[in-house]
Formats: C-alpha cells, sequence, structure tokens
C-alpha cells in the first residue's frame, strides 16, 4: 500500500504551467526590489505636519534625514503611513519599492517582479494548508 505523501505529492513538477516561473523564482529572494510605480509615487498622500505630530517622537521627524519636521510643513506619507520629506523619499522610491522603515511594497511598473511576487505568495500559502494540514493529521 503506497504512503500518503507517495499519493497525493505532486511528483511531476515539469509538467506544471507555472514551473519555469518557479524555477525563475528559486532565487527571487536573491533579486533587489525594483523602483516604485510613477503612479503610486504620485498618489501618495501630501500631509501637513501639525503640532500633534510634532509632540509624537515617532512622527515628529523625518526617518531618513532625521531632521526635525516644521509646523505645516508638508511631507509624503507612504501607505503603512510613515511620512517622509519629499526630497527624502523621492530619490529612494526611484531606487526601490519598498517603505525605508518598515519594508511595505509600492506597486511596480515591473511586470515580473509583481508575478514573481504573486507566485510567491501563493507558495507561501499552499505551504501553510500543507503544514496545517499535517498538523492536523496528527493532533
Amino acid at each position: 500500500m503506497a504512503s500518503y505523501f507517495d499519493e497525493h505529492a505532486s511528483t511531476d513538477r515539469a509538467s506544471h504551467p507555472n514551473f519555469l516561473l518557479e524555477l525563475a523564482s528559486a532565487g527571487f529572494d536573491n533579486i533587489g526590489s525594483p523602483p516604485a510605480s510613477n503612479e503610486a509615487i504620485n498618489n501618495l498622500v501630501v500631509v501637513t505636519i501639525t503640532r500633534n505630530h510634532l509632540k509624537d517622537d515617532s512622527t515628529s521627524s523625518c526617518p531618513i534625514c532625521l531632521a526635525e519636521y516644521e509646523e505645516n510643513e508638508k511631507v509624503k506619507q507612504m501607505p503603512c503611513e510613515h511620512m517622509f520629506h519629499s526630497g527624502c523619499i523621492l530619490p529612494w522610491l526611484e531606487k526601490t519599492n519598498s517603505c525605508p522603515v518598515c519594508r511595505y511594497e509600492l506597486p511596480t511598473d515591473n511586470e515580473e517582479y509583481e508575478e514573481l511576487k504573486k507566485l510567491k505568495g501563493k507558495e507561501e500559502g499552499r505551504q501553510h494548508r500543507v503544514q496545517t494540514l499535517h498538523a492536523s493529521m496528527f493532533s
């Protein structure tokens, strides 16, 4: 009698339609992030610094240049809510698509990178489902 794993394991991964993408994504973690898309950069929220921002240590200065904000100064806010001087964050986003504080990723114009990111997310989800299945079988 064959084991559970022999019956349910996918042994012929080369016939899988996304095999080449999976093969290419094997080195995905070593690939640097591409620049953020122009649309994502243009859609960053502009925030006017208030006294409340200046009272809070987490919002009183730019995390890149460390300069204190001034009241009524206009800054760019990322979707993760971190704020930066325009002159600090825009050059950063022209090189990489992530927040320099928390690594929240903005969309890119690089279709291959976006496809690999989706594929990586699907693979992580599949691995989580397999681990959950195995844990439920042995508990």
